[in-house]
């Protein structure tokens, strides 16, 4: 799995690529804890931009699941974009999209 971000119209834009599962759940949890403490740091949100996500395991859900715990507790929204047919359909499943924002691009994300 690939992380980057950028800052991009008041917002913390993370793009991670590849899988995420048992073998890359750790450091996908890492980048995004990182991400939400720049956004709380300069009070802007998170936007997850999805479409680079192959798929992802229970292991990626928890590794969200933690990040958005400390992003609640700091005040910062995490927005997930763009997320492909199998995630969308994983977020569904796990109703981690109602826990979640979920847009259809990271365009509509930023102006949410």
């Amino acid at each position: 799995m690939k992380w980057s971000e950028e800052v991009r119209d008041g917002a913390i834009v993370a793009s991670p690529k590849g899988k995420i599962d048992e073998s890359t759940a750790l450091g996908f949890g890492t980048d995004l804890e990182g991400a939400v403490a720049s956004a709380a740091e300069a009070s802007i949100k998170l936007v997850v931009d999805c479409a680079g996500i192959d798929y992802m395991s229970s292991r990626g859900l928890r590794a969200l699941t933690l990040a958005k715990r400390k992003a609640d507790g700091a005040g910062v929204k995490i927005i997930l974009a763009a997320p492909n047919q199998i995630v969308r359909e994983i977020l569904a499943i796990s109703r981690y999209d109602k826990l979640f924002g979920v847009t259809e691009t990271v365009d509509a994300a930023l102006a949410a």
